[in-house]
């Protein structure tokens, strides 16, 4: 068995990648990025493939039995083009199944929206593409959160749109675990996942941070309007406005579904408790 994992070079791809080499072995794996200098360091053949070329991927997916298809970072109406490219040269390749990573959030009435949506088609094309397939919407990453721990620590707060709303949110590691088992498994096929851990409020998340790194941060609520013009200004339009959308669909429960990952992947998705007692130690 052959699988491709697409945008290789990125922080999912790498992670799956590695999933899979832990599953499967060097010699089953095949990883596809549009710069294949980028993803030379995983260990495992590296191809050329840039979504906007169909052609790449007709090339770079010869002999592969299944393929990760990781959602684009372009603009939403340019990617469902971008998508449907390595679906048509997945399928010119004589590709068996292909894996979608899409997202959870709100398909209308924030400004991650029109990311929902473009998501949404793409989940479509692939239910079309007369391909097994599987879908899986990941919940919001936490690792951000990590990274801008500094930030949160200099406020002393945590401060967003997302008020008592509950997120389900999940960690890169877990994703790759989950879609490695989607990619080599056949019970999975036809099946639309959410995959995320326990749902968990700010206030919440400010709780597990002051605990795994000794501080003392609290939670602040933000009016929606307020949040957003602080984003764009700090990030630039396009990035600020999608941030506030994504705590936005958060506050109105878009983020809050039923997890399906213990079904996606045979076990269950890693507690809060454990991944922030981790992190502790790290410390």
């Amino acid at each position: 068995m052959m699988i491709a994992v697409t945008a290789a070079s990125g922080q999912l791809g790498r992670a799956t990648v590695k999933a899979l080499i832990d599953m499967l072995g060097v010699e089953s794996v095949l990883a596809v990025a549009r710069n294949p200098e980028k993803a030379a360091d995983l260990g495992v053949p590296v191809k050329k493939g840039d979504y906007d070329s169909q052609s790449d991927f007709e090339y770079a997916l010869q002999g592969v039995d299944a393929v990760l298809l990781v959602s684009g970072m372009d603009a939403p109406d340019k990617r469902i083009g971008q998508h449907r490219n390595v679906i048509q040269g997945a399928r010119a390749a004589a590709v068996k199944k292909i894996v979608y990573t899409s997202v959870q959030g709100a398909e209308s009435g924030n400004a991650f929206s029109p990311i929902i949506q473009s998501n949404r088609q793409t989940e479509l094309d692939v239910r079309a593409s007369g391909l097994d397939w599987v879908i899986g919407r990941n919940g919001i990453y936490i690792e951000p959160d990590i990274a801008y721990i500094e930030n949160y620590q200099a406020a002393g707060e945590i401060a967003n749109c997302a008020g008592k709303g509950k997120c389900g949110y999940t960690t890169r590691g877990e994703l790759a675990y989950a879609y490695a088992r989607m990619l080599t498994g056949n019970a999975h096929n036809g099946r639309t996942y959410n995959l995320h851990g326990d749902a968990i409020t700010q206030a919440e998340l400010a709780d597990y941070l002051n605990r795994a790194f000794g501080i003392s941060l609290v939670y602040r609520d933000m009016d929606v309007n307020e949040y957003r013009q602080e984003r764009v200004e700090e990030l630039g339009n396009f990035i600020g406005t999608v941030i506030a959308g994504i705590y936005t669909g958060i506050r109105q429960g878009a983020c809050n579904n039923p997890s399906d990952y213990a079904q996606a992947a045979g076990r269950p998705h890693q507690s809060w408790d454990a991944y922030f007692s981790k992190l502790k130690v790290a410390e």
